[in-house]
């Protein structure tokens, strides 16, 4: 499994922005699906975005779709999730996942049983 480490977490109030990002060290190496999900407490996980590293594409999930977008900073290899225009149920914590893939991968599923690498997460909270 791939160890991937998540920052970029924090408060901040209705309407405005984060950016998270995702850090592995084979990201630059090895092609992969990075996604990102955001779970309450009492809630099942829930599927924001998708990243396929091999031909670029991407997939955001409905609840946040024209207010998050995702891509890979290629200057130090890290996937982001920027997440704009924030309302209070934004508030969770977020985790990024991946999945190695190989040549002919071309779709990008929100999916939790399409990845095994999991990060710790990263908490955000957006207050009114």
């Amino acid at each position: 499994q791939l160890q991937l480490v998540e920052s970029g977490g924090g408060t901040v109030q209705s309407g405005g922005s984060l950016r998270l990002s995702c850090a592995a060290s084979r990201f630059s190496k090895d092609s992969y699906i990075i996604g990102w999900f955001r779970q309450v407490p009492v809630k099942p996980r829930e599927g924001i975005s998708c990243f396929n590293s091999l031909d670029g594409t991407t997939n955001i999930g409905d609840s946040v779709k024209g207010r998050f977008t995702t891509s890979k900073d290629n200057r130090n290899s890290t996937v982001i999730l920027q997440m704009d225009n924030l309302k209070p149920e934004d508030t969770a914590r977020y985790y990024c996942a991946s999945q190695r893939i190989f040549r002919g991968f071309t779709s990008c599923p929100i999916a939790i049983d399409a990845f095994t690498s999991w990060g710790e997460g990263t908490q955000v909270t957006v207050s009114s």
